[in-house]
């Protein structure tokens, strides 16, 4: 499931920040990059959940496995900026600008918890033994 989700978050991730950068440059199309903000959020929360039950499978505990420590730490941070963007778009707190700045922060963490994730799964693949042929 991870390996669908995390190249599609990724994909939810680029549209968006160009609708968002779009809307804080040119003021057009607030309620377009509103949405694209609600769907990197929706796969967010929904890759967090199936990674928390793989990490349970794998590691026997919902977060926080000793191999992933850190990478679940930032991800809570990213939850929380994200879920700060949806708290202030739906009970309507502060400006659009307000809300699309809290969106860009949220992945700005976003990336740095994608970088971590990619280079804990490089060095996992240089670890492995060579094939023999």
């Amino acid at each position: 499931m991870q390996g669908i989700l995390a190249p599609l978050q990724l994909l939810v991730f680029a549209v968006s920040l160009i609708l968002v950068l779009r809307c804080m440059y040119t003021g057009l199309g607030a309620e377009l990059a509103a949405a694209s903000v609600l769907v990197k959020t929706l796969v967010l929360y929904t890759i967090m959940v199936t990674g928390s039950i793989w990490e349970k499978d794998v590691f026997g505990c919902w977060l926080f496995a000793r191999p992933f420590f850190w990478e679940d730490v930032v991800s809570m941070g990213v939850i929380a900026l994200h879920t700060l963007y949806l708290v202030m778009y739906l009970g309507d707190f502060g400006s659009t600008t307000d809300q699309l700045q809290v969106a860009l922060l949220a992945y700005a963490a976003y990336l740095i918890n994608a970088v971590q994730f990619l280079h804990k799964f490089r060095l996992a693949r240089q670890s492995r033994p060579a094939s023999v042929s």
